[in-house]
């Protein structure tokens, strides 16, 4: 399995960072009266959106991070959760997107999902 390379930011931007515990619960709704709930499974994936400031390089290796290392975000990577800080397997949601921010950096969103 592939690690966040060492040479892209480690840190996350707190401005962009969102983390929600994951959903584990099936709702069922009924014709009449309150939604039936129940638990689908014990262990589900944690979603993570995070933000870095890259230079024009990092960005360059975080494209082939994703593209290559990663197979365009199939397989699953071991990175540092940004609260936790304990080591843990994520995998991409959704490709990467970086926009220019000024000289030679572009602010970085990333959609992660920690694995159980």
């Amino acid at each position: 399995m592939a690690n966040w390379p060492a040479t892209l930011p480690q840190n996350v931007l707190s401005d962009g960072y969102s983390e929600k515990p994951p959903n584990t619960l099936i709702r069922t709704d009924m014709d009449a009266g309150p939604a039936k709930v129940r638990r689908r499974h014990t262990a589900g994936v944690r979603p993570f959106t995070v933000r870095q400031k890259m230079s024009t390089a990092q960005v360059a290796t975080l494209d082939t991070f994703y593209v290559t290392t990663t197979n365009g975000g199939a397989d699953q990577f071991t990175w540092e959760n940004p609260r936790t800080e304990s080591t843990a397997n994520f995998r991409f949601v959704s490709e990467p997107a970086w926009r220019h921010s000024s000289g030679d950096y572009y602010m970085v969103d990333l959609n992660l999902e920690q694995l159980p």
